[in-house]
């Protein structure tokens, strides 16, 4: 399995990086990864057209994305599309931000699962 982080480097500047979960073998059950230290969990809907200029993210959070599509574009430029699935680790939580944008009309839904603020 893998996830989408997006943190600030420290030039300030926001960056994706691909991460791999490595998945332990518990026979019957399948293959689990080790646990995160979370605190909560939100869902969210947000309407069609719904685009957030240049932002911080609010808190270090996974977002899983249950369906809709956006873009999400880092302070440097790059962009990377997201659809129902992808599961995101959103860390710049300070420095320039990234933008959000939706690909198409329709309304999007997500998870949001903030990390403890012990995690590291």
């Amino acid at each position: 399995m893998q996830y989408t982080r997006l943190y600030t480097g420290d030039d300030g500047h926001s960056y994706f990086e691909d991460v791999s979960v490595p998945l332990l073998d518990r026979g019957n059950i399948g293959a689990i990864s080790e646990g995160f230290d979370v605190g909560q969990l939100m869902f969210r809907e947000n309407e069609p057209g719904y685009d957030y200029d240049f932002h911080n993210a609010p808190a270090r959070q996974f977002i899983i994305l249950l369906d809709g599509e956006i873009e999400i574009e880092t302070s440097r430029g790059e962009k990377r599309i997201f659809k129902g699935g992808d599961v995101l680790l959103v860390e710049d939580t300070d420095g320039r931000g990234h933008k959000t944008r939706h690909t198409k009309h329709q309304k999007r839904r997500s998870i949001f699962i903030p990390l403890n603020k012990s995690h590291d």
